[in-house]
């Protein structure tokens, strides 16, 4: 049985990704740092320092006996680059089985995020995916504002409804576009949306057991 560990921002992923990989033959080892969320926003705050502890945290779960290692936050996922940092075992972002659903999109796609320190980040890398396969991409980003402090108060089913009322109102307002939930912590809200509006919205867990399951021939 293989042995993945899952570094996240913050504890409610956790669940998220045991339901996603249940039906995987894995072992999932969490490893959860919710500081880098807390002091991001710090005026002494650099991206260096976010750089040197990700890479630190990094470091301490290939060294902890794992086979892979699934990075489930965008914030994350944006400042690791594995051209730079090079790791002796696979490092997944959870955000690679998501650009993969956009780029193959036959519609232009509204993605949405409630974490504004993750927009950037997150749409550069998509571009630079897309580019990769030669796609010509039309993606545009929405931030659903005043939402993500509430799960990092533990605040969880207030994010929930405040995301799902949220994303609603983005399908509504663009009919003609996909909508796609960026984050993990969205996942849920994606599910409820979409079965309220009877549209189908994108999310981190739909197609990420297939993925790592081909990846890391599972």
């Amino acid at each position: 049985m293989q042995r993945i560990g899952c570094f996240h921002a913050h504890y409610s992923n956790i669940e998220h990704i045991d339901n996603a990989l249940r039906s995987l033959n894995v072992e999932l080892i969490h490893y959860v740092d919710p500081g880098l969320d807390r002091i991001k926003q710090d005026a002494d705050f650099t991206t260096e320092m976010a750089q040197k502890k990700v890479l630190d945290t990094l470091n301490w779960i290939a060294q902890s006996h794992v086979d892979a290692i699934l990075i489930t936050c965008t914030f994350f996922t944006a400042i690791y680059d594995g051209n730079v940092h090079p790791f002796p075992i696979p490092i997944i972002k959870i955000d690679d089985p998501l650009f993969e659903e956009i780029c193959q999109l036959d519609q232009p796609a509204m993605i949405a995020f409630t974490n504004p320190s993750t927009v950037q980040g997150t749409m550069n890398q998509l571009s630079l995916y897309a580019a990769k396969k030669g796609i010509a991409l039309e993606a545009v980003p929405v931030l659903l504002a005043n939402t993500f402090d509430l799960i990092m108060q533990g605040k969880k089913s207030a994010y929930i409804e405040a995301v799902t009322q949220g994303l609603i109102d983005v399908i509504e307002e663009n009919p003609t576009k996909r909508v796609v939930a960026a984050q993990l912590s969205m996942v849920p809200a994606a599910q409820a949306a979409e079965k309220q509006t009877k549209r189908v919205v994108g999310n981190q867990l739909v197609s990420l057991a297939s993925y790592l399951k081909e990846v890391l021939a599972i």
